[in-house]
């Protein structure tokens, strides 16, 4: 096809017949519904929105119904077949335009008058390794902060169907939702993608690069693995990473309609839950619920005791916090996750996780969140009397859920159609303890991590754990400052590449440095080359959802905040130690290269050299880490803590104002 070229001489050339342009319009027919009480009481900006509204075409005689917004983080433009017309930025907001359709057909069935407003989110597998992963976690709390703008100025809205599926675009909606929590909200969860008939899961395919440069797969195997690991067009990944955790998180939340969150993406039971959402929102009004009796303190423990019973992402230690404090409820905190841990078995084979990693689509046809639910009710280890935006309590949700007919079709159909046996993906806790699975998340400390690090204990490879359930690694560190120096180790790509009994310790990472960036290029890379289980990662970024393997991150206090991981050298001996029974760990600098003892190493010596904030990081994010660590940083969801932030700033301007005196007073005297 031949360039399109803009050529001067005829640019300003007529392009239609003069005829086609016009200068006023009819406008619409008919006439607004309008009453004496609406005219003298309402206000100039409502009935504006009246004349808006018929300005778009919609029907006069009906616009007075209940507003109902529908917020969806949609990307991408697709033609009427659904091929592309313009890409998204991924898989799993291509499709929820097809959701938000859904509900607003059952807003008008119902009377309502549906609005629809779109805040779209980046993909953080598509950044992995890029300058574009430092906007990944700040971009959350700008999206939220949109959202709720967005709901604001509909004034007359009655709630919100929020639609959304991936890393951040997800916990955004559910902090949108949860900051406007007086409405009658419900999130509609954007479901999975398929998994390929033939090919590699979404995750494992990430890795193609670095198991091609160390020689473990062919160039043509790269190629065909690149191109199939979609199996089809819409949903977030079919491993239960941050996307899919999200949406677990928010039904055990209460916030979606049951059994929604995992749904195959694009599929008539994907679609009826938006109708089904619309449809709950509208009775939550007629009823007084908003979504604010549902986010209870008590909901928030059961989002933690599901997220340790599925063995989910530990990015939700960020976003469950944040979703708390945007409701205003009590932000969790690293002890509670400890707690839960600590009580709450793993029963769930999904990938990340094994020991088979079934994908996500399995999990919800073995009945999902319900039927997790269920197992953790009868253990004693559920709040079965917290409300759900359905206007159920878990305890009327679950006995309803044991004998219907949704349950029997869909776990049927696993049966049928792959050949699984549904207890086999949601094992029955007992059974999941013989098999050895283990509780998700360990909370290590130790001198390199005083305030605190985040390791999956329940992704460890089994076989470099010891016989009696602790993971033991003592190994030489291997120190680096990028990423991108980090991933070319691995790969073999440097003069000292990676070797097994390696410990990578990337620092300069965290919300300071760089905004918290993922690493999954490099914890992927371990769990897929041959040797990367007998490596391990210790880090002050955080990681992808579906992350695997011997690696540490979160670790407190990052090292440009001075923590002393930033005083760790090439060839100090780095051991980790991690109890999968009791899950307690730690993190210690046990020997030094030049034979220092370790505590006074850590004390005495000056940070890495050459440490820095990254020179990428933009302005917008940097203003993100020094608002989110006022409010608790990491550990406190990296979310804002407006009155603490306005109380620095004071104390700031306060002190400014006194050197500043104090300054003129010397520089008087010395006159």
């Amino acid at each position: 096809m031949a360039d399109v070229v803009i050529d001067p001489s005829d640019y300003f050339a007529a392009l239609d017949a003069p005829e086609t342009l016009a200068t006023k319009a009819d406008g619409p027919d008919g006439k607004l519904p309008l009453s004496d009480e609406i005219l003298r009481s309402w206000t100039s900006g409502d009935l504006f929105g009246l004349t808006q509204s018929v300005g778009m075409g919609f029907d006069p005689r009906r616009v007075l119904g209940d507003q109902y917004l529908i917020l969806s983080t949609q990307g991408g433009v697709r033609n009427p077949d659904g091929t592309p017309q313009a890409l998204g930025y991924h898989t799993g907001h291509w499709e929820v335009g097809l959701l938000g359709q859904a509900a607003a057909e059952q807003i008008e069935r119902d009377g309502g008058v549906p609005f629809a407003a779109f805040v779209s989110d980046p993909c953080d597998g598509r950044t992995q390794g890029t300058h574009g992963m430092f906007d990944s976690l700040p971009y959350r709390n700008d999206a939220a902060i949109v959202m709720r703008r967005l709901i604001r100025s509909l004034p007359r809205r009655k709630g919100v169907i929020g639609i959304a599926t991936c890393d951040k675009g997800l916990p955004a909606m559910m902090m949108a939702l949860a900051g406007t929590g007086h409405l009658a909200n419900v999130l509609v969860p954007g479901g999975v993608t398929l998994p390929p008939t033939v090919g590699e899961d979404a995750g494992k395919v990430q890795t193609i690069g670095a198991r091609y440069s160390r020689g473990e797969m062919t160039l043509e195997e790269a190629s065909v693995a690149g191109c199939k690991a979609c199996g089809t067009p819409g949903g977030g990944c079919q491993f239960l990473g941050t996307a899919a955790t999200s949406q677990v998180i928010a039904e055990a939340l209460g916030m979606t309609v049951p059994h929604a969150a995992l749904a195959p993406s694009g599929q008539p039971i994907w679609t009826r839950l938006a109708r089904d959402a619309a449809a709950t929102a509208a009775a939550m009004h007629a009823s007084g619920l908003s979504l604010h009796d549902v986010l209870t303190d008590k909901a928030f423990e059961n989002a933690m005791l599901m997220h340790a019973a599925v063995g989910g992402s530990t990015n939700l230690l960020l976003h469950i916090p944040a979703v708390a404090a945007a409701a205003g409820r009590r932000r969790p905190t690293a002890d509670d996750f400890r707690r839960i841990n600590q009580s709450v078995p793993r029963f769930v084979d999904c990938l990340p996780n094994g020991p088979v990693g079934h994908p996500t689509v399995r999990l919800f046809l073995a009945g999902g969140v319900p039927e997790v639910a269920w197992h953790l009710r009868e253990a004693g280890l559920w709040n079965s009397d917290e409300k759900t935006v359905a206007g159920m309590t878990w305890n009327e949700l679950l006995d309803k859920w044991q004998n219907s007919e949704r349950r029997e079709v869909c776990r049927e159909r696993l049966r049928a159609a792959d050949g699984v046996d549904p207890d086999e993906v949601i094992l029955p806790p007992a059974i999941a303890k013989e098999r050895g699975l283990t509780s998700t998340v360990c909370f290590p400390s130790g001198n390199l991590c005083p305030e605190g690090s985040v390791i999956k204990a329940t992704s460890i490879d089994p076989t470099v754990i010891d016989a009696d359930g602790v993971y033991r690694k003592r190994g030489r560190a291997r120190v680096f400052s990028k990423e991108s120096d980090a991933i070319a180790a691995v790969k073999g790509q440097s003069e000292k590449p990676i070797e097994a009994g390696d410990v990578i310790v990337l620092i300069g990472r965290g919300p300071i440095g760089c905004g918290m960036e993922e690493t999954y290029q490099i914890t992927s890379a371990l769990k897929y080359l041959s040797f990367g289980k007998h490596v391990a990662l210790v880090t002050d970024a955080r990681f992808s959802g579906v992350s695997t393997g011997a690696c540490v991150g979160h670790v407190g206090p990052e090292a440009l905040a001075g923590g002393p991981i930033g005083r760790v050298r090439d060839g100090d001996t780095v051991e980790i130690i991690i109890d999968r029974n009791t899950l307690d760990g730690r993190v210690d600098l046990v020997a030094t290269i030049d034979g220092t003892d370790p505590i006074e190493a850590l004390q005495t010596r000056p940070i890495a050299e050459g440490l820095d904030r990254d020179e990428n990081i933009p302005d917008d994010t940097r203003l993100w880490a020094a608002l989110q660590q006022v409010g608790g940083g990491s550990w406190g969801g990296c979310t804002y803590d407006v009155d603490k932030i306005i109380e620095t700033l004071n104390a700031g301007q306060a002190a400014l104002a006194a050197q500043n005196s104090e300054t003129s007073h010397q520089q008087a005297s010395a006159r």
